[in-house]
């Protein structure tokens, strides 16, 4: 399972380098204006992906010390995800300290993933009603999550 789970944390820090310079590039006009299908803007989704990064830190760690199913709040929710995006105001942050806020998140979450017992992988988290993701599970997804707005950046950047 560790071999895995090195496997996840290499493929997201590959991400990390890769896109780093890319985002670093971008004109004010591209990561301020253009706007995905949730009508969010490139630096709105860069700080949506800090804050999945810090939120499922904080799963992977209460998983693996509370009794499981566990119930943590899913800021993902009812729209609350584009709360945490209004109410901290990414669109307003600074770019370049966005970016590493972006970077450092990411490279965490690989630090915690690296390190998590793999007793504790068929823990449960309680998403909402009928909605329960083990440990492991949520582990696996993080990069799937995070290539889907990889590819909706790639997609703004690319657009005309």
């Amino acid at each position: 399972m560790k071999m895995e789970f090195s496997k996840i944390s290499k493929e997201i820090t590959d991400l990390v380098n890769e896109w780093e310079p890319v985002l670093a590039n971008l004109p004010v006009e591209v990561f301020t204006k253009r706007k995905n299908s949730q009508k969010r803007t490139i630096k709105q989704i860069v700080g949506h992906l800090a804050d999945s990064a810090s939120n499922n830190t904080h799963r992977i760690v209460h998983l693996q010390y509370q009794p499981s199913p566990f119930t943590f709040p899913n800021y993902a929710s009812m729209g609350n995800n584009d709360r945490w995006i209004a109410i901290q105001n990414y669109q307003n942050e600074k770019w370049e300290l966005l970016i590493q806020l972006w970077k450092y998140s990411m490279l965490h979450i690989c630090h915690v993933i690296e390190n998590v017992n793999p007793d504790k992988l068929d823990h449960e988290w309680i998403a909402g009603p009928g909605r329960n993701f083990t440990l492991e599970a949520l582990i696996t997804d993080f990069i799937r999550h995070l290539k889907l707005h990889l590819s909706e950046i790639e997609e703004l950047i690319n657009k005309n």
